[in-house]
């Protein structure tokens, strides 16, 4: 069954970096749209970025600049590199994919999630 299983996680000084992690199996990433999406205590998931198929990358505004969405298709990989961080990005980092979706940054576009990584940004 499809799996994607987030890591990298965890605690960070404001103006810190963070890489995270999301390892799929039973699908190939090179087929599907992917994402990472974050949903902070008491707020709505929202969109961070996304990468295609063919490997076009669309970010947040809130993200733009500071976030890096990447994948290795070879490792089946999603990856996140965070710089910069504030501690308005904390939240539950979540990885998503879906095999069709034209609409990047929405969550309900998406077929699959992961179970999630915290990221905890102190100022």
């Amino acid at each position: 069954q499809v799996q994607l299983v987030e890591s990298g996680g965890g605690s960070v000084q404001a103006g810190g970096s963070l890489r995270l992690s999301c390892l799929a199996s039973a699908f190939a990433i090179r087929n599907y749209r992917m994402a990472w999406f974050r949903q902070a205590p008491g707020k709505e998931r929202e969109g961070v970025a996304s990468i295609s198929k063919e490997g076009a990358v669309i970010y947040a505004q809130y993200v733009k600049g500071r976030f890096t969405i990447s994948k290795d298709n070879a490792k089946n990989t999603l990856y996140l590199q965070m710089d910069s961080l504030t501690p308005e990005d904390t939240a539950g980092y979540y990885c998503a994919a879906d095999p069709s979706t034209w609409i990047p940054l929405q969550s309900s576009a998406y077929r699959y999630f992961g179970q999630g990584t915290q990221v905890t940004v102190s100022s």
